[in-house]
């Protein structure tokens, strides 16, 4: 069973560069570095579909582990909201 090589996101970006320049054939650079004609033009492709977010700011997208710290932060107010009123009614009661 043949295992599958893993390609590092810069070494993608530099082939991807490289074809996109066109100071060689797509079909040398594939000889050069081994890889298929279909690989290189799924890594140009997703490059230019994503182009427009390498220019956006780290406050412009959100990122998971910030929503995911919202969410866990918006649960905690919940809570201390829950008991500061189950802890005046009880005081109310007290009285």
């Amino acid at each position: 069973m043949a295992k599958r090589r893993r390609f590092t996101p810069k070494f993608k970006a530099e082939v991807v560069l490289e074809a996109l320049r066109g100071e060689t054939s797509q079909a040398e650079l594939c000889r050069r570095h081994n890889l298929s004609e279909n690989q290189v033009s799924t890594w140009k492709r997703q490059l230019l579909e994503n182009a427009e977010t390498f220019f956006e700011s780290e406050t412009d997208k959100p990122s998971n582990e910030s929503a995911e710290r919202i969410a866990q932060l918006e649960q905690l107010v919940g809570r201390l909201t829950l008991a500061l009123e189950i802890q005046k009614k009880a005081l109310a009661f007290l009285d």
